[in-house]
């Protein structure tokens, strides 16, 4: 299997069930155990980002998509908001959340947001290699 793609509930409970989802895909992969440490903790950034911060309408549900490109793990997650996620540098030590894209920065070989191509909201993705970030 060399792609997979899956919808969630916009609910905390869906980067629990997306980091299964992606254990699940990886299981019997050719060097899967370097991927999955960063792979598990990027996506479960990006999904929380999705559903904590997509100013989006009751009901509207969010999509993820893994892809094996090369020894790449390749991870989107589609919501319906426009709004582009933004790195916050300067985020107090006492504060509890505001570092997720700090470690999506730093743990993927590449990381972006495209608009979706078929309609509303965007495109969040990782590049996750098995060296480790860039």
């Amino acid at each position: 299997m060399s792609a997979f793609e899956a919808t969630l509930p916009r609910h905390r409970l869906s980067a629990h069930r997306a980091r299964l989802l992606l254990r699940d895909f990886l299981i019997g992969v050719p060097g899967a155990s370097a991927l999955l440490p960063g792979g598990l903790l990027v996506l479960s950034e990006l999904v929380t980002n999705a559903v904590v911060h997509a100013r989006v309408p009751k009901g509207r549900r969010i999509a993820i998509r893994f892809e094996l490109v090369c020894d790449h793990l390749r991870m989107e997650v589609h919501d319906a908001s426009s709004e582009r996620p933004v790195i916050r540098r300067s985020t107090c030590a006492d504060h509890v959340s505001g570092r997720g894209l700090c470690l999506v920065e730093a743990l993927s070989a590449e990381w972006g947001c495209t608009p979706r191509p078929e309609g509303i909201g965007k495109i969040v993705w990782a590049l996750v290699g098995p060296e480790g970030g860039a």
